[in-house]
């Protein structure tokens, strides 16, 4: 290869890594300058010369971010739980397990992803309302309680597995669920951590549904205090990367805890033609 396009290609994975970190670390560098620092400053400066931490106890000092935080973990992590097992049985069934109507069945997933979730909010809230959910962490979690892509991944990862080792274990007398947690459950971990990377990332970022259905402060979630945090101090910015960066930490904790599974099983779940 010449050298002209390995500089290239070093020069354009360098402005992609710009785009794309940049942002996370501007933000993080404000969150460490004092209020005698000038974030606006030409050339700008990345490295806080004072750093501090009084931004992330001013958070908490006007809104209660650490029972928002809580909030949406109780939400995320039962989202995760949720999507894992439903996804998990679900598409095990429509990988392995032979029933009357299976092929209408994924057709009907697939169709569910077409769907704009901005277009059915409407009837979810209804539904929220006639079961007395709404105002409620219960209605926050339920309407994304099972992912249609969850699910569709995970049919795809068990699809991809040897029948052969399914019909020794049939042969040897295992039913159905024996063969679900003792031979394919345990073979497609990576695509189940992507399930869940993708199940917490979405519980975890949601704002629009959240703020229709809460109105009691008490059961913010952290997107939606936080909001109020930038709407109420706009002009310190500090304040509001601060904020940003307790939020975005968790994601990045969860994906350094799981980006071994995650990347095995973006191979397992891959769509095959």
């Amino acid at each position: 290869m010449p050298a002209w396009q390995v500089v290239l290609r070093y020069l354009l994975l360098l402005a992609v890594l710009a785009l794309t970190v940049g942002p996370f670390l501007w933000q993080l560098s404000t969150s460490l300058k004092g209020a005698g620092e000038d974030i606006y400053r030409y050339p700008p400066s990345l490295v806080p010369r004072h750093a501090t931490l009084d931004n992330y106890a001013g958070v908490a000092d006007i809104i209660p971010v650490w029972d928002f935080a809580l909030n949406s973990l109780k939400v995320a992590t039962t989202n995760v739980l949720t999507n894992c097992v439903g996804a998990a049985l679900a598409g095990y069934a429509l990988a392995r397990l032979p029933f009357r109507g299976r092929k209408s069945a994924l057709v009907v997933f697939i169709m569910a992803m077409l769907v704009p979730v901005e277009s059915i909010m409407i009837a979810q809230f209804v539904t929220m309302r006639d079961l007395q959910l709404n105002n409620t962490l219960i209605g926050v979690l339920l309407p994304g309680c099972i992912g249609a892509m969850n699910v569709l991944l995970m049919r795809n990862a068990f699809a991809a597995l040897p029948y052969e080792v399914e019909e020794a274990a049939y042969v040897d007398g295992a039913n159905a669920w024996q063969r679900f947690a003792r031979i394919a459950l345990p073979s497609v971990k990576g695509t189940l951590a992507v399930v869940a990377i993708f199940a917490f990332m979405g519980a975890w970022d949601d704002f629009l549904w959240p703020l229709i259905v809460l109105s009691d402060q008490s059961k913010f979630t952290l997107t939606i205090g936080l909001n109020f945090l930038h709407g109420t101090f706009a002009n310190n910015q500090r304040l509001v990367a601060a904020g940003t960066i307790i939020a975005v930490l968790p994601l990045i904790v969860m994906f350094a805890c799981l980006q071994r599974f995650f990347f095995r099983g973006v191979g397992e779940g891959a769509v095959k033609g």
